[in-house]
C-alpha cells in the first residue's frame, strides 16, 4: 500500500508541470502574420478620383531619430512635477505635437516594441519571452515593420544604441549597434550614458535615415524606488538635455532639415513603480512628435500650454489619446513607405494637416484602410470587402463581420460621390471604419489551441484526483472540512476577475477563520484563563497587523497602509530601521545558538546541555556577528542609495560611511557567509550523528537541530531578498510561528496552516496577481552581469520569501525540529512520589515524546505532508486553467486570467517542485540526522 501511495503521489507531482506545459502551449500560441513587405498598390479609385496610378504622397521626412524613454509615463512629460522644460517649450512655441498613447496589456518592453514598429497586437507569451535575454524566437526580423520599410527604401541605413531587446527583435538590422540589458536594474547611470555617448558622432554621420535610442535609466529608478524617487526628476531632466542636444542639430544642420524626432514611452508604471498589468499608470505613456513643421498644424490652433493638469478621463490623461500602435501607419505617412501588413494602427488625424492637398490626405487614409481591410478580411472571410457597390442590409449588422463589411460599404459609396459630398465626408467614414476595425480586431480572441487547453486542464485535474486518492479520506474531520472548503471556494472564485484582482482578501478571511477554529476547537478541550493570550488570538491579532502593512491587489492599492505612511517616510525613518536592526538581532541570537553547538566539545555531543555553556554562546556569537552585521550594512547602503527617504533619521557619518560601500561584493560576502555556514553546520552536525548513533545512550538521537539551522540561514537570506520597509514582517513571522509551537497541533493541522500561510505571506509582502507587482529591485543583489538563471532564481526568491519562510516553519513544526525532549521514562515513575495528576502530565509529556521521535525520522508523514500541498497545486491549477479555457473570450482574459496563469505556474513549477518537493526534502532529511 506505501508502494502504490509513493507512486501516485509522484505521478501526481510529475503531471502538475507537464500539464502546465501542454495548456502553456495551447494557451499562448503564436499570432499568424502576413509575410514579406508591404508595397505600394493601386487604391481603385484611381480613374474615378482622377489620380495618377502610384501617384504617392509626397513624404514630409526623409529621417527619423526614434528616442524610446523606457516607462516614461505621460505625467513625467506633460505634468507639472515634469522635469522636462525644454519639451515644454517646444510644445508651447508649437515645434511639438503631445499626445497620451493608450499601450494595452501586457505592458513589457517586448510586446511594447512588436506593437511600436508592426502595429500588430502582440502574443501574451512575450510576457515570458521578455525575461529570457538570449531568446531569438521572438525576433521580427521576417516580419514587416515600419524599421524594414524604411531600411528597403532607397537602401536606407539604420543604427540603434540602447536596449538590447531590439537587437534581439532585429537581428542584423542595424549599421551601427550597442546593446545593453534591459534587466539590470540595478544600473542608473552607465546604462544612459552607454547611449549618450553615441549621440553627438551620430548627429553628424550622414548615412542613416533611422536611429533608434532606447534609454533604460528611468524604467530602473522606477523598479528600485518607484516614480516619487528623488532621482526621477534628475533623469528626467537628463532626457529634456538629450532632446535639446537633437533639437539643436536640427536647427542648425541643413542636413537635419527634414528630421524626425519622435519621443516616446514603451509603456509607463504604476505607484509601486513596475509594469505590466493595465492599471492607468502602466497604459499611459507619453508621445511627441518633434519637428519645425510642426508649426504648420498648430497655425490654425490655439497654443498648447505645458505643462498642465490632466484631464477628466483621468490622472494620466494629457492632451489627446491615440493608441500606441498608430505610431506605425503615421510614420509611413510621414516617412513616405508602404504601411506594414500586419498593422491594426490608424493615421494619427492631427497629422494629416501637414499636407495642403485633400486628395493627398485621402490617398493616406485610404493605404491604411485598404492595408487594414486585408487583416479583416482573413479574420471575416465569409463577408463581403470588395470595393465596389453592393447591396446589404446595414440597418441592424448581426455580427461584428457585419457590421465592418457595412461600413466598408460605407467608404465605397462615399468614394463615388466624393466630389460631390467633400472629402471631410471621406475622411469621417474612413476613420469609422478604421477605429471599429482597430478595436475589434485588437479584442479578437487568440488562436487558441482548444484540445490541448482540454489536456492541459484534464491533466491538472488527473493529478488533483491521485492526491486525494491517496489521503485515504475514511472519516469527517474538521480540517478536512475546512481544507475542502478552501479549495472550493478559491476554484469558485477563479471565474470572477474581480475576486482574482482581489485574491488577497480570500486568504485574509480563510487564514484568520482558522485561526479562530483553532481557538475554539483547543478551547473545548481545556479552557485557557487569559483567552486574551490564547496562541490563536495571538495569531488573529500578528495576522492583522501584517494585513495592514502593505496594501495590495487592484481596488485598494493606493489606500493608507504602514509602509506608505508617515511612520516610516516620515522624519522618524529611525523607527523603520530600529525594526529591522531588531530583526537582525532575532536572527544573530538564533544562528549564534547553531554555532555555539557546532565548537562544543565533541565528548559532549549526546548532552542535552550540547553548545549551551556560556562561552560556547559568546564564542557563537562573536562568530556570526560579523555575517549578520554585514548583511545589514548591505542593506543599508542598498536602501540609502534605491531609496534615501526611508533612511531619514540615520546619522549622516553612517550614511556617509555606508554610501561608499560596493553593494555587489557586499552581497557575495553575505550569501558566501551563509553558504559557509550551512556547510560549516552540516558538516559538524554529520558527525555529531554517527557518534550518536554510536553511543547507544538513551535519548542520544539528535533533535533536529541541523533543520532549524538551514531555516535560520535561508532566513537570514530571505530578509536579504526583501525591500527594507518589509524586513520588520519577519519579526511577525517569528512571532507567528513560536505561538504555532505552543498550540502543538497535529500534522495534517500544521500542513493546513502551512498552505494557508504560504499563500498569505505572499500578499502580505505587497504582492498580488498582477504582473507589475513582480519586484526586480533585488534581483542583482551579488550580480555584475545579467545571466538569465542567477536573476530568474532572485526574482523568484524575492518575490515569493514569505511563501519559502513558511513553507521551511512548517516542515520545523511538523517534525519539531530543535525542540528539547526531557526523555522521561514512564517506568521510572513512582506512585509515590506523584499524586495523580502529575503522572497524568507526565505520561502525556511521554507519549507526546514518543510521536516528535517519530515523526522526525518518518518519511510517511512528510508524504502526507506534500500530498494536501499537491492536492492544492492540482486544484489551484483545475480552477486557474478552468476559468481561462471557459472565459478565453472574456474582455479580462490577458488583463487579469493570464497574469494569474502566469503566476499559477510560478506556484506550480518553482514553489511547489522547487521549494516544497525539492528544499523540503532536504531540511526533511537533514532534520533526522
Amino acid at each position: 500500500m506505501a508502494r502504490a501511495d509513493a507512486i501516485r503521489l509522484a505521478l501526481a507531482n510529475l503531471l502538475i508541470p507537464i500539464s502546465i506545459l501542454i495548456f502553456a502551449t495551447g494557451f499562448f500560441p503564436y499570432k499568424p502574420f502576413m509575410p514579406g513587405l508591404a508595397t505600394y498598390e493601386e487604391l481603385g479609385w484611381e480613374d474615378s478620383m482622377k489620380w495618377e496610378k502610384d501617384a504617392v504622397p509626397e513624404a514630409q521626412f526623409d529621417r527619423i531619430v526614434f528616442m524610446v524613454v523606457d516607462a516614461l509615463r505621460s505625467d513625467f512629460v506633460f505634468g507639472k512635477e515634469s522635469g522636462m522644460e525644454f519639451v515644454h517649450s517646444l510644445i508651447i512655441q508649437g515645434s511639438a505635437l503631445p499626445f497620451t498613447a493608450h499601450a494595452t496589456s501586457p505592458t513589457i518592453t517586448m510586446p511594447r516594441v512588436k506593437a511600436m514598429t508592426t502595429g500588430s497586437i502582440p502574443s501574451f507569451l512575450d510576457v515570458i519571452l521578455n525575461f529570457a535575454e538570449s531568446d531569438t524566437s521572438s525576433t521580427l526580423a521576417t516580419q514587416d515593420t515600419w524599421l524594414a520599410q524604411l531600411k528597403a527604401k532607397n537602401e536606407g541605413k539604420l543604427v540603434m544604441y540602447g536596449d538590447d531587446t531590439w537587437l534581439k527583435l532585429f537581428p542584423d538590422f542595424f549599421e551601427r549597434a550597442d546593446g545593453t540589458s534591459s534587466f539590470f536594474v540595478s544600473d542608473f547611470t552607465e546604462v544612459d550614458n552607454n547611449v549618450t555617448r553615441h549621440v553627438p558622432e551620430e548627429l553628424a554621420n550622414r548615412d542613416w535615415n533611422g536611429m533608434v535610442m532606447h534609454y533604460l535609466g528611468l524604467d530602473h529608478i522606477g523598479h528600485k524606488a518607484g516614480p516619487l524617487s528623488p532621482n526621477m526628476v534628475p533623469k528626467q531632466r537628463e532626457m529634456d538635455d538629450i532632446v535639446k542636444q537633437i533639437w539643436l542639430a536640427m536647427e542648425n544642420d541643413r542636413m537635419h532639415a527634414n528630421t524626425l524626432l519622435v519621443l516616446c514611452g514603451d509603456h509607463g508604471m504604476n505607484e509601486g513603480g513596475n509594469h505590466g498589468g493595465s492599471a492607468p499608470g502602466e497604459t499611459s505613456p507619453a508621445l511627441v512628435f518633434i519637428s519645425r513643421k510642426m508649426h504648420k498644424i498648430m497655425k490654425d490652433w490655439t497654443p498648447f500650454q505645458s505643462p498642465i493638469e490632466p484631464g477628466s478621463g483621468g490622472e494620466f490623461d494629457y492632451y489627446r489619446t491615440v493608441e500606441q500602435n498608430d505610431i506605425v501607419p503615421t510614420l509611413a505617412g510621414l516617412l513616405g513607405f508602404p504601411v506594414p501588413r500586419n498593422n491594426l494602427g490608424v493615421f494619427v488625424p492631427y497629422l494629416l494637416n501637414l499636407w495642403d492637398d485633400p486628395m493627398d490626405r485621402m490617398k493616406l487614409l485610404l493605404r491604411n484602410a485598404k492595408q487594414v481591410k486585408k487583416i479583416v478580411e482573413a479574420t471575416f472571410p465569409s463577408k463581403c470587402f470588395v470595393d465596389t457597390e453592393q447591396e446589404m442590409d446595414c440597418t441592424s449588422p448581426k455580427s461584428v463581420g457585419d457590421d465592418l463589411a457595412c461600413k466598408w460599404q460605407n467608404i465605397v459609396q462615399v468614394m463615388s460621390i466624393t466630389e460631390k459630398a467633400g472629402a471631410e465626408a471621406a475622411f469621417e467614414v474612413i476613420y469609422n471604419f478604421l477605429y471599429t476595425a482597430q478595436d475589434v480586431m485588437s479584442t479578437t480572441a487568440s488562436n487558441y489551441n482548444v484540445s490541448r487547453l482540454f489536456l492541459g486542464t484534464s491533466l491538472a485535474f488527473l493529478s488533483l484526483a491521485l492526491s486525494f486518492r491517496n489521503l485515504a479520506i475514511h472519516t469527517i474531520s474538521l480540517p478536512g472540512l475546512f481544507f475542502a472548503l478552501t479549495l472550493l471556494l478559491y476554484g469558485i472564485l477563479m471565474f470572477a476577475s474581480s475576486y482574482v484582482e482581489e485574491e488577497h482578501h480570500f486568504w485574509y478571511w480563510a487564514t484568520s477563520a482558522w485561526f479562530f477554529t483553532l481557538f475554539i476547537s483547543s478551547s473545548r478541550k481545556s479552557w485557557f484563563r487569559k483567552f486574551i493570550f490564547h496562541p490563536a488570538i495571538m495569531l488573529l491579532f500578528l495576522l492583522r497587523i501584517a494585513r495592514r502593512w502593505n496594501q495590495t491587489g487592484q481596488k485598494y492599492a493606493g489606500a493608507p497602509d504602514i509602509v506608505h505612511s508617515q511612520i516610516f517616510k516620515g522624519g522618524d525613518g529611525f523607527l523603520l530601521w530600529t525594526l529591522v536592526g531588531a530583526t537582525y538581532m532575532d536572527l544573530t541570537n538564533r544562528l549564534s545558538r547553531h554555532v555555539a553547538r557546532s565548537i562544543a566539545d565533541p565528548e559532549t555531543a549526546v548532552s542535552e546541555e550540547y553548545g549551551s555553556t556560556d562561552a560556547n554562546r559568546v564564542l557563537g556569537l562573536i562568530g556570526v556577528l560579523p555575517l549578520t552585521s554585514t548583511a545589514f550594512i548591505f542593506k543599508l547602503a542598498f536602501t540609502a542609495r534605491d531609496a534615501p527617504e526611508l533612511t531619514k533619521g540615520i546619522t549622516s557619518g553612517l550614511l556617509g560611511f555606508v554610501n561608499h560601500i560596493a553593494l555587489v561584493p557586499n552581497a557575495r560576502l553575505v550569501f558566501g557567509g551563509i553558504a559557509l555556514s550551512a556547510a560549516w553546520l552540516a558538516s559538524v552536525e554529520w558527525i555529531a550523528s554517527r557518534r550518536r548513533k554510536g553511543s547507544g545512550k538513551r535519548g542520544a538521537e539528535g533533535k533536529g537541530d541541523l533543520a532549524v539551522a538551514v531555516f535560520d540561514l535561508m532566513s537570514l537570506f530571505l530578509v536579504t531578498q526583501t525591500r527594507a520597509q518589509n524586513i520588520p514582517l519577519y519579526l511577525l513571522f517569528r512571532m507567528m510561528v513560536f505561538f504555532l509551537s505552543i498550540l502543538d497541533l497535529p500534522p495534517t493541522q500544521i500542513t493546513l496552516t502551512t498552505l494557508l500561510l504560504t499563500q498569505t505571506s505572499f500578499f502580505l509582502l505587497g504582492n498580488s496577481n498582477a504582473i507589475s507587482s513582480i519586484d526586480l529591485s533585488n534581483s542583482y543583489n551579488g550580480i555584475s552581469d545579467y545571466n538569465i538563471s542567477a536573476v530568474g532564481t532572485l526574482v523568484f526568491l524575492s518575490n515569493w520569501a514569505g511563501p519559502i519562510y513558511f513553507s521551511l516553519a512548517g516542515l520545523i513544526l511538523l517534525g519539531s525540529h530543535g525542540r528539547i525532549l526531557r526523555h522521561v521514562a514512564e517506568d521510572e515513575l513512582e506512585q509515590r512520589d506523584w499524586v495523580k495528576e502529575e503522572r497524568e502530565h507526565l505520561r502525556s509529556l511521554v507519549e507526546s515524546e514518543e510521536r516528535v521521535r517519530g515523526r522526525r525520522r518518518d518519511w510517511g508523514v512528510w508524504r502526507r505532508h506534500v500530498t494536501l500541498l499537491t492536492a492544492f497545486v492540482g486544484s489551484a491549477l483545475v480552477a486557474v486553467m478552468g476559468a481561462c479555457l471557459v472565459l478565453r473570450t472574456h474582455l479580462f482574459i490577458w488583463t487579469v486570467f493570464s497574469p494569474k496563469f502566469l503566476f499559477a505556474v510560478a506556484w506550480g513549477v518553482a514553489w511547489h517542485w522547487g521549494v516544497s518537493l525539492g528544499l523540503g526534502a532536504g531540511v526533511w532529511w537533514v532534520g533526522g540526522w
